[in-house]
């Protein structure tokens, strides 16, 4: 999955100044669906979708209209290694959101530390990175929209949909996506045929990015829960960072490097992660303490223990 969602802002940056954002949101959409619905009929699983319409145009709008158009938007004005770091934010908002949506959350001194340490990144980023240039601003405040939405998003499908099979749950997530994205892209219409790089971009984004990822990413989401599922953040910005700085020759500075190690920092103490200071326990045997949910196992129990071990 980090590598899947690693690669997208490389193949948009290569597309937006032929297609749009509008087009590349709802061409790598449709392309998804001409896989995923024939593959979702032949099994006869579309019937568990009855009745669930409100929730998956919710979810559709959520984790694919507004942020495929979002990033796809932001893109026009930043690199691609800066929007995959500012991706990473995500765990940071999904302990936010999960602050409210779970009763069980408490902020203690160790998780609020995480935000601030985290924000401090994405802080460093804007200021260091983008520094006064107002389109780099809009463009960045574009890319932490849209990862607000995912944040939110992963939230409902762990609560709402952890009873459907993920063929079904992402083929009716991509049709409402596609559904809310048509009219951007009567709107946004190319003034001229697209390059054969920018056909093949979206082609990609839309098989490999949006078909394959869909499906990993919610039979993730059903084996580990939302907090743990959004752990590849920490990873696929490295990749987008590689790719940009390798094939479109992308800055790459100590801002970059400072932004993104306070934010996977942030992230991992504000989702339940360890802090490095040493910290009282009864007994390395005790029971987990009563409320510990999926926001705070961030990592498996037997690394988590690695971890601890001196």
């Amino acid at each position: 999955m980090s590598v899947l969602w690693g690669v997208p802002y490389l193949l948009i940056k290569v597309a937006v100044d032929d297609l749009g954002p509008a087009w590349i949101a709802f061409g790598r959409v449709v392309i998804a669906l001409a896989i995923l619905v024939p593959l979702a009929h032949r099994r006869g699983a579309l019937g568990c979708l009855r009745g669930r319409w409100a929730g998956l145009t919710l979810v559709g709008a959520l984790e694919v209209a507004a942020p495929f158009l979002l990033i796809s938007a932001g893109e026009e004005h930043i690199s691609s290694s800066l929007t995959g770091l500012l991706i990473a934010s995500e765990p940071l908002l999904v302990a936010i959101l999960a602050l409210r949506l779970d009763v069980t959350e408490r902020v203690n001194r160790s998780r609020l530390f995480g935000l601030l340490v985290g924000f401090a990144g994405v802080g460093a980023l804007l200021g260091l990175d983008v520094g006064g240039d107002r389109l780099a601003l809009l463009g960045a405040g574009m890319v932490l929209a849209a990862t607000a939405c995912y944040a939110t998003g992963v939230l409902i499908v762990n609560r709402r949909f952890d009873d459907v099979p993920r063929v079904p749950l992402a083929t009716g997530v991509l049709v409402s996506g596609a559904v809310l994205l048509v009219p951007a892209a009567l709107l946004d219409v190319p003034a001229s045929a697209p390059s054969p790089g920018a056909i093949a971009a979206v082609a990609t984004l839309g098989v490999a990015c949006t078909a394959v990822g869909f499906l990993g990413f919610f039979a993730l989401i059903a084996e580990v829960g939302a907090g743990r599922a959004t752990v590849i953040t920490y990873v696929n910005p490295a990749v987008a960072v590689a790719l940009g700085v390798a094939v479109l020759g992308e800055p790459f500075g100590p801002a970059t490097v400072a932004g993104f190690l306070l934010i996977v920092a942030g992230s991992w103490l504000s989702t339940g992660g360890s802090p490095p200071w040493p910290r009282r326990r009864a007994s390395r045997d005790a029971p987990p303490k009563a409320g510990a949910n999926l926001v705070r196992r961030v990592l498996p129990d037997h690394l988590r223990e690695a971890l601890r071990r001196p």
